[in-house]
C-alpha cells in the first residue's frame, strides 16, 4: 500500500517542473532568432586586398554589448584561432600571421560586421567563421567562408570553348586571307596590263604569271606601229 503513495507522490512532484521545461523550451527558440549570413566562398588574388562579409539580424536592439568574433582554420587543418574581435571596437589579433593585415569594414548598426585582409598569401586559404552576440541573442548558425587565394594570372585565360574557336576559324581565316592576296595580284596584274591597251580573257589572265614587263610590253607596241608605218610607204606608188 505504501509504492502507490510513493508514486503519487513522485507524480505530485513531477507536475510542476512540466511548464518548467516548457518555458525553457520556449526560452531557447527566442534565442535563436539570431541569424548570420556570409559568403561560402570567396576567391582572392595575392597581393591583393580581400573582402569578406558577414551580415547578422537580431531580434534584440543593437547594443554595446554586441560582440563579434572572427576564427580562421588553416586549409591544412589544425585548430580555429581567432584573428578578429570586435566589442564597440575592433580589436584585430596582434599576433599570429594576420597581425596588422586585418581591417574593420563592418557597421554593427545596419546589421554588417564584414573584414578585409590586406595583402593575402597562398597560405591564407583556409575556413573563416564569423561569430556575432548581440544578448539576449547568443545563439545562431555557424556559417562558414572558405579563402581561396590564387596568383593572377594573364589577364585573358584561355577556356576550353575559347581554345576550341580558335582551333576552328584559325584556319579559315588564314584561307580567306591567301585568296584575298591572290585576288588582289591578279587585280593589279590586270589593271598594268589594261594601261597597254591589251585585254585578254579572264582564261589567258590565269594562265599567264602574275608579274609582267609594262615596260616591254609597250616596247613591243611602238616597234609594231612603226612597222606598219615603213610598210605603208613602201607599197605607195612614185
Amino acid at each position: 500500500m505504501r509504492r502507490p503513495a510513493a508514486a503519487g507522490a513522485g507524480g505530485r512532484l513531477l507536475l510542476p517542473l512540466l511548464p518548467r521545461g516548457a518555458l525553457l523550451l520556449l526560452g531557447v527558440c527566442n534565442a535563436l532568432s539570431l541569424e548570420i549570413k556570409v559568403s561560402p566562398k570567396v576567391r582572392a588574388f595575392v597581393g591583393e586586398q580581400v573582402l569578406l562579409k558577414c551580415s547578422f539580424r537580431s531580434s534584440s536592439p543593437i547594443t554595446e554589448s554586441l560582440l563579434v568574433d572572427w576564427t580562421y582554420r588553416p586549409l591544412s587543418g589544425g585548430q580555429m584561432e581567432t584573428i578578429f574581435h570586435y566589442q564597440s571596437v575592433p580589436h584585430p589579433t596582434a599576433a599570429g600571421k594576420f597581425k596588422d593585415r586585418i581591417s574593420w569594414v563592418g557597421n554593427v548598426a545596419s546589421g554588417d560586421a564584414s573584414i578585409a585582409i590586406q595583402s593575402p598569401e597562398l597560405s591564407d586559404n583556409g575556413t573563416f567563421i564569423c561569430s556575432v552576440k548581440n544578448p539576449p541573442d547568443v545563439y545562431h548558425n555557424i556559417p562558414q567562408t572558405l579563402l581561396v587565394v590564387t596568383e593572377r594570372g594573364l589577364a585573358f585565360q584561355l577556356t576550353s570553348a575559347a581554345l576550341l574557336s580558335i582551333l576552328v576559324f584559325l584556319p579559315s581565316a588564314l584561307v580567306v586571307i591567301l585568296l584575298l592576296v591572290r585576288m588582289g595580284r591578279k587585280f593589279r596584274a590586270m589593271k598594268e596590263k589594261g594601261k597597254c591597251g591589251y585585254k585578254k580573257s579572264s582564261i589567258e589572265v590565269s594562265d599567264e604569271p602574275e608579274h609582267t614587263d609594262t615596260a616591254g610590253c609597250c616596247g613591243g607596241r611602238i616597234k609594231e606601229w612603226c612597222l606598219n608605218c615603213v610598210d605603208t610607204d613602201e607599197e605607195d606608188p612614185y
